[in-house]
């Protein structure tokens, strides 16, 4: 299975990560409360960051490294070539 990191920011600004292998289903289950513990006093916003290409173990392990980074560290990270949701927006590099 291809398995995803991912990072939503919610209506609070707050930004939550998890791992998934069907991130439409993951984020509408946040949205309708049967996700994760988190959004029972905030609201998903959007997903504004997703990884592929990760067994369960290697996307457990990612998760882990995102969540024990700064703020800051993991807006760099949403910015960077490694988001794939900016992957179509960014020029190809040489």
């Amino acid at each position: 299975m291809n398995w995803q990191v991912y990072i939503i920011v919610c209506t609070d600004n707050s930004l939550y990560t998890g791992i998934t292998t069907d991130i439409e289903r993951r984020f509408s289950e946040h949205a309708g409360a049967q996700g994760a513990k988190y959004f029972r006093g905030r609201r998903p916003g959007e997903v504004v960051y997703l990884e592929g290409g990760h067994t369960r173990s290697s996307a457990s392990k990612r998760e882990a490294a995102i969540k024990k980074l700064l703020r800051v560290d993991k807006l760099r990270l949403i910015a960077s070539n490694s988001n794939e949701l900016c992957a179509a927006d960014k020029p190809a590099r040489s």
